[in-house]
């Protein structure tokens, strides 16, 4: 675990500051993988705007947006190899995008469907967990099953600072110390569960340096450095890799909207403790380096812009068509062998469906 594992617990692993300049020994970014996060990141941010704007028109019945955490989102699916799984939460959307999932089809769940829109085996992209901290078992289940049938594979098992405080994450992080799991637990911390702040869920010094108690490092990095998080990250990946069991890796970040669209963000954080973080934008940090760098100009930063506007523009319309309705999916995936009450209520269903429509 290192000399001092507290110290990497508690000190915040930056590379580029909140200027968007070269952190002081710092080694330089790849300009041009930097270029490739800096798509991502504005992808990000243009699929949370235009998820929100589907709330708002109805086509979507609620969304919880990662406006802030883009660079967590794009950073621990930009780290994962073709075998890797990633296990995300509800407000990993733009991680799951990222990922190479089709964005209608990772918004599905969220426009009210009964599955979660996606094929999880195909993508390697496990449902997304709306309760707190449940999947994290499942994904150090993931883990140890792969590293006893031998497999090459990573788990990178997403939550929030409000699932630290869940039995399920203690469970979690217990079992995949205990059993040299190959899983990178992230944790975004963006300082509220909900309405709850982060002092009034836990006095530790850091989330991360919990990791010591179960035997495994604890990194904190600044959230809203994309290099940074990369760096991190990948180095987790890589150690789980080569069989030195789990990580849990803190990103200090901040949630920039409300919860969802049904939260009243107001009524528990102020205005001007939004402002200070608005200006540790993710995107805005690498825009500025690269802009430095001479990297990015005018010409490439409209380009790039363009095809997210194009992403937001295809997600727009095949959201605004009318969902394809079939009762009877009702009853198709309740009992691999249905019960005589369910077909009893199948039949039922469709004797009224079939008066109503005469």
């Amino acid at each position: 675990m290192g000399a001092d594992p507290f110290e990497a617990a508690i000190t915040v692993t930056r590379v580029l500051d909140e200027s968007g300049a070269l952190v002081r020994g710092a080694k330089k970014p790849d300009t041009a993988a930097l270029s490739e996060g800096y798509r991502r990141l504005v992808f990000a941010r243009r699929l949370n705007e235009q998820a929100g704007a589907l709330v708002r028109q109805g086509r979507l019945a609620v969304y919880p947006s990662s406006r802030g955490q883009e660079a967590c989102q794009v950073a621990c699916a930009s780290v994962l190899g073709e075998h890797d799984w990633l296990f995300p939460t509800y407000r990993d959307t733009a991680a799951i995008a990222a990922r190479g999932v089709d964005p209608v089809e990772v918004l599905t769940m969220l426009r009210g469907d009964w599955h979660c829109g996606y094929d999880p085996v195909a993508h390697k992209v496990a449902p997304q967990a709306t309760p707190l901290a449940t999947q994290l078992p499942h994904a150090v289940g993931v883990g140890h099953a792969a590293r006893l049938k031998g497999e090459d594979t990573v788990v990178m098992a997403l939550c929030g600072d409000g699932a630290t405080s869940e039995g399920d994450f203690h469970e979690a992080c217990n079992f995949a110390a205990v059993f040299r799991a190959p899983v990178v637990f992230f944790v975004q911390n963006n300082k509220y569960a909900i309405s709850v702040p982060l002092a009034r869920q836990s006095v530790a010094p850091s989330l991360a340096a919990k990791a010591i108690g179960y035997g495994m490092p604890g990194i904190r990095v600044d959230g809203n450095d994309l290099v940074a998080l990369q760096r991190v990250l990948g180095d987790a990946v890589a150690r789980a890799r080569a069989g030195e069991g789990p990580t849990l890796v803190e990103a200090d970040t901040y949630r920039m909207e409300a919860h969802t669209n049904a939260d009243d963000a107001s009524r528990y954080r102020t205005e001007d403790e939004v402002a200070g973080w608005v200006q540790r934008d993710p995107l805005v940090r690498v825009r500025t380096y690269l802009t430095e760098a001479g990297v990015l100009d005018g010409a490439g930063e409209q380009e790039i812009t363009a095809a997210a506007e194009d992403m937001a523009a295809g997600v727009r319309a095949r959201l605004g068509e009318e969902a394809a309705v079939d009762p009877d999916e009702l009853f198709a995936h309740v009992l691999s062998v249905p019960t005589s009450q369910l077909a009893e209520q199948r039949e039922a269903l469709r004797a009224e469906l079939e008066f109503e429509e005469a």
